[in-house]
């Protein structure tokens, strides 16, 4: 079967930008940046992008366009003889199964507020109402699930008309949408009164703050934040490279979507932080910013139903174009793996993720009395953490050795896909960089976060779970290791 090819180079940017661009950009890195310190984390984020996000941006890109398929089948064709490499496929598969099983709950969140907002829902709402109208959504199972049913109805109906009359076309309106959309609120809220003390917080580094938060608390929550923004790890971003040609250099593409991304996270904190100081609330609110501060603003705002319905529309549309991404991707492994035709791998899965979805919808309401990480977590609290604390940071630790191992595909290999074309070259020099320096700040990252989430909880607790992680870990460096006679011989 053919492959099918993107219609235009705007259109991967904007559809691979779209997978990135999610709910870690307009929900998590305001408040993040409001946590940490405001401009300071700023900075040190956009280094990170930069020496982290990138790089490993592009071996999934690599990968992409050097196997022509998606996660479940590139390391077959890629890898040497001998070799384990695609075992590692699975974090991938699983991966993307997982990220929706949760994220669909979030995105029928944002079309839920939208609809709401619309509706004048919040308009002279107390604080106490609008608190207690999210409690309420989360207890509501038959409402969770209509919009969480909606989402990956609409999405896979999206897929289904495939690259380019379907993800590509869509992709393009609601990009654009966003970030006309973004454009328009950032200059509504830096017009607030009172707004300029937000801003000032925003652009004006304070490393004083920074002491006082702990500059190391603040130096790992950029690199975590630069990490995961990206979607990197899973294949979700390999997908796009499959798809595209070699007119152009994958470095100068990756580049390209990380600076839309970056745009759209920075521009959402212009939208958010500069508001809450105009209203007199706390920037780093944490996950409740979104759904219960946000708001309470619009409800004190002139013309806050306007305002409130084109911010939940933007929600919407950042969620919205991530999944898709991943959908596709969900798509692609029935297809690759098992031949299936589009149309049979869109309903079989269209079904199955709805099905998938609803553990999430229901550790809310009708299991909400299982706490699978402690007190007071839930389902999509351990679906995030087996995600975001363990697949990504594997699944990028993975790409990146199969990348530059010569038991993988190899240095010569990567380099000569990524520099095809015109455009960026990534420079041949970073060989050492990307070998030993990117696994071991991956691996960091990876150890960091399981500290953090296990560290005030015992010592035993804490032991045990760090003992998990290593040995998840191994299961990374156990197929990086795995170099068969054949493959050794084929080298020599």
């Amino acid at each position: 079967m053919k492959r099918e090819k993107f219609g235009s180079r705007l259109g991967f940017i904007l559809v691979s930008a779209g997978c990135a661009i999610g709910i870690g950009n307009v929900w998590k890195f305001p408040y993040m940046c409001g946590e940490f310190g405001g401009a300071a984390f700023i900075l040190i984020y956009l280094v990170f992008l930069l020496i982290l996000g990138i790089p490993v941006m592009i071996c999934e890109f690599a990968v992409g366009r050097g196997s022509r398929r998606s996660v479940a089948a590139s390391f077959e064709k890629l890898e040497p003889a001998g070799t384990r490499w695609h075992v590692t496929k699975w974090i991938g598969v699983i991966g993307c199964y997982l990220l929706m099983m949760f994220y669909t709950t979030v995105g029928g969140w944002m079309m839920y507020y939208c609809y709401r907002s619309i509706k004048g829902e919040f308009v002279g709402a107390s604080s106490d109402t609008v608190a207690e109208g999210f409690t309420d959504m989360l207890g509501n199972a038959q409402v969770m699930t209509f919009w969480t049913v909606l989402i990956c109805v609409v999405g896979f109906a999206v897929c289904y008309f495939g690259i380019q009359k379907g993800i590509e076309r869509v992709s393009k309106v609601m990009m654009s949408a966003l970030l006309l959309i973004m454009v328009v609120l950032v200059i509504h809220s830096i017009f607030l009164e009172g707004a300029e003390d937000g801003i000032r917080f925003y652009l004006v580094p304070d490393f004083a703050r920074m002491k006082e938060i702990g500059i190391g608390n603040v130096i790992f929550g950029a690199m975590s934040q630069a990490f995961f923004t990206l979607s990197i790890g899973i294949g979700a971003m390999l997908i796009f490279g499959s798809y595209i040609g070699q007119e152009r250099s994958l470095s100068g593409e990756a580049a390209s979507i990380t600076l839309l991304d970056t745009f759209v996270a920075l521009m959402a904190g212009f939208i958010i932080i500069p508001s809450c100081f105009a209203f007199g609330i706390e920037p780093g609110a944490g996950p409740s910013l979104i759904f219960i501060t946000i708001p309470n603003i619009f409800a004190q705002m002139p013309g806050g139903r306007i305002w409130g319905a084109l911010f939940f529309l933007f929600l919407t549309f950042a969620a919205f174009t991530t999944i898709v991404a991943v959908f596709e991707n969900i798509i692609s492994f029935a297809i690759d793996l098992l031949g299936w035709s589009r149309r049979k791998s869109v309903l079989v899965n269209v079904v199955m993720l709805a099905v998938l979805s609803m553990p999430c919808v229901l550790g809310f309401n009708v299991l909400a009395g299982f706490e699978p990480l402690g007190a007071g977590t839930n389902i999509m609290d351990l679906e995030d953490f087996i995600v975001s604390n363990n697949l990504l940071p594997l699944g990028s630790l993975g790409y990146v050795l199969f990348c530059t191992r010569k038991n993988g595909w190899g240095w010569e290999n990567f380099l000569s896909e990524v520099n095809a074309g015109e455009g960026v070259h990534f420079p041949r020099g970073l060989k050492g960089y990307v070998s030993y320096v990117l696994p071991l700040i991956i691996i960091v990252i990876y150890l960091k976060g399981y500290y953090d989430m296990f560290a005030g909880r015992g010592t035993a607790v804490l032991v045990g779970w760090m003992a998990a992680a290593v040995l998840f870990m191994g299961f990374v460096l156990f197929c990086a290791a795995g170099a068969g006679k054949s493959k050794d011989k084929q080298n020599t």
